[in-house]
């Protein structure tokens, strides 16, 4: 495209574009459908031909990537294997290589687009890096951003982002680029460009990803905001976990506006490379999320203020085809300098994308290093919490929710019998954040996001109550392997479990209520208002059907004390009756969660410390 220079002259933008359909030949192997499939390249070129966009692009050739260069990322032994795994020497072991690998298929084709994916990349960058092109879209496959430096990955065989930023640092220094921001918009975390960059100050990686305190895929801990880098790397890893699905331009607009481009600027990078995932698109079938063509547009064209534009966009996921070919379009666009794609940006984002924006800045500011550069980007990343417009340290911006308001006059007694019964551990569903107890391996692997109040209860007390505590379910995303606790909804006199209770709002009963069930989404209305709590007192239950996946959907009334309701949150009878057949395993606590209740119990000065031990013991090993 032609632009007018400082002067008036006339200059031509030239934006480079790489497509080669020989990367279509990694399929799987016995033609069955998979959401990463040569259709999605041929979609998007189908898209971009149709719309004229080749013809005023400077349009590249593939080239494989030579082994040097992937060694610079990768083990040998991971670079031979893929580099010989569509031979026929390997006919009979593929499949079963495949297998043992983490969501990874392989054919006679998957050797050569493996080495073009990473070559193209390559070869675009460094055009760019040159100054022969002002931009470049690589639009290749198989993706890369999940290829660990050892192992095939999540849809992916090399690093392709990751071997790029590598060649320009390592290989041609005299290119001048000696800072690279690489920002991973894709819907999962991108694990293995983390890694790869971990300890390397001349890397910013910055990944805002769908994480749910590790239960999303790549499903662990390695893509949440506490994850910022080691030794000379400190700092120079940001990670932006989103809490829940359904995200959209206005979240990934309020990350960019508070984080990333305050850190970018201080950052000062030379080029840019974009892991351009489009899997958190709306329509994507495996993201989950609702990021529109208008919302790419706004992004890439926020970072187009730095490193003089110099940006390179690799695709990375994206499996619904529309999706996918309209949001490269729409970036297109904002590379050729054309007006952009129709759409705004006037909703609001979600609470709790404001709460990840604010951990992630208060993670950053308790960071301990003596390096000035990163005190200055934390420095930075303090001076934008501080235009955040929140209440009370959690943001409402138009998210207006007058339930709050109403329930938050309202007061009764949560009831644990769990691992709650400790105050240290249930202020995390207050006040938010993660417990450790004695070593950190040892204690809550997911924290908790805690509740919009974050006032302390009121008052805590003590009671007993005739029902049966027990221990059931393998495991859980808290806590790991081993069983949790269970209170029988049945009142039973032969029985007599110990439980602690908070007097807080039903404000906060409801965000507990969340916390417990796994339900990460923010929600428009109560879980459980006043009208529940009316009819509690005469059903004595009231199962949630908005929680109903949950293991803790069952809200139980216990009576009350000093005119207050006393609530619970339990498994339902039907769930009992699962426990007894054995559909539903009963399985005693881990040494962790253990430990948890016998501190509730001993602090609380219910019982001795054997006596709390002897109390679980019987609990998790006694007939249902």
């Amino acid at each position: 495209m032609e632009v007018k220079s400082g002067e008036g002259r006339t200059i031509k933008r030239r934006v480079g574009l790489l497509y080669d359909e020989r990367m279509c030949k990694h399929n799987t192997p016995d033609g069955d459908y998979h959401p990463e499939n040569p259709n999605r390249i041929k979609a998007i070129w189908n898209k971009l031909q149709a719309a004229g966009i080749p013809q005023r692009c400077v349009v590249l050739n593939a080239k494989e990537a030579k082994d040097k260069n992937l060694l610079s990322v990768h083990t040998e032994n991971h670079v031979n294997l893929i580099k010989n795994i569509s031979s026929k020497q390997f006919d009979s072991r593929r499949d079963r290589i495949a297998s043992k690998l983490n969501s990874i298929y392989l054919n006679e084709g998957s050797s050569e687009a493996a080495y073009l994916a990473a070559g193209s990349v390559i070869e675009v960058a460094e055009r760019v890096a040159e100054g022969e092109l002002n931009s470049a879209f690589a639009i290749v496959r198989p993706p890369g951003h999940h290829a660990e430096p050892d192992e095939a990955m999540g849809f992916c065989l090399y690093n392709n982002v990751a071997v790029a930023a590598s060649f320009l640092l390592n290989e041609r220094p005299e290119l001048g680029i000696n800072k690279i921001l690489i920002v991973d918009w894709d819907v999962h975390h991108g694990n293995s460009t983390q890694k790869m960059f971990w300890k390397d100050p001349r890397v910013l990686f910055f990944s805002v990803h769908r994480h749910e305190f590790g239960t999303f895929y790549p499903a662990n801990d390695d893509g949440f905001y506490t994850m910022i880098g080691e030794g000379p790397g400190l700092g120079y890893n940001i990670n932006v976990p989103w809490e829940n699905g359904r995200c959209g331009d206005a979240d990934y607009l309020a990350v960019w506006d508070h984080i990333l481009l305050p850190v970018a600027k201080d950052f000062g990078p030379d080029i840019i490379i974009i892991s351009a995932g489009f899997d958190a698109a709306a329509g994507d079938p495996l993201g989950g999320c609702r990021v529109t063509p208008y919302g790419y547009s706004v992004m890439l064209k926020k970072l187009m203020d730095f490193a003089q534009g110099k940006i390179v966009l690799a695709l990375e996921g994206g499996y619904n085809l529309g999706s996918i070919s309209n949001s490269v379009f729409a970036c297109m666009n904002v590379l050729l300098e054309d007006k952009p794609v129709a759409g705004s940006s006037e909703a609001y984002p979600f609470e709790s994308t404001w709460r990840v924006i604010q951990a992630h800045m208060i993670s950053s500011s308790d960071s301990e290093d003596e390096d000035t550069k990163v005190e200055t980007l934390e420095a930075v990343l303090q001076v934008a919490l501080s235009k955040l417009k929140v209440d009370d340290g959690h943001a409402e911006l138009g998210t207006a929710t007058p339930w709050r308001s109403e329930l938050s006059k309202v007061d009764v007694f949560y009831a644990s019998f769990g691992s709650n019964m400790w105050k240290s551990r249930f202020l995390c569903y207050i006040e938010g954040g993660q417990l450790y107890i004695d070593f950190q391996v040892e204690g809550m692997q997911k924290p908790c996001s805690g509740s919009k109040d974050r006032n302390p209860p009121k008052e805590i007390l003590w009671k007993t109550f005739p029902h049966r505590l027990f221990f059931g379910r393998d495991s859980s995303h808290t806590w790991g392997p081993g069983g949790v606790a269970f209170l029988n909804p049945e009142c039973d006199c032969r029985h007599k479990a110990y439980l602690c209770l908070y007097r807080i709002t039903l404000e906060q009963f409801n965000d507990v209520l969340l916390q417990e069930n796994v339900y990460s989404d923010d929600v428009s209305s109560p879980l459980f208002d006043t009208n529940d709590l009316n009819s509690v007192a005469n059903k004595k239950a009231v199962s949630l059907e908005a929680l109903k996946n949950g293991w803790y959907h069952n809200v139980v009334y216990l009576g009350k004390e000093h005119g207050i309701p006393i609530l619970t949150m339990t498994c339902s009878l039907s769930a009992v009756g699962k426990f007894k057949s054995g559909e539903f395993p009963l399985r005693a606590p881990a040494p962790a969660y253990t430990n948890t209740l016998i501190k509730g119990l001993v602090e609380g000065k219910q019982l001795s410390e054997e006596e709390a031990k002897a109390y679980i013991h019987e609990a998790s090993t006694k007939r249902l």
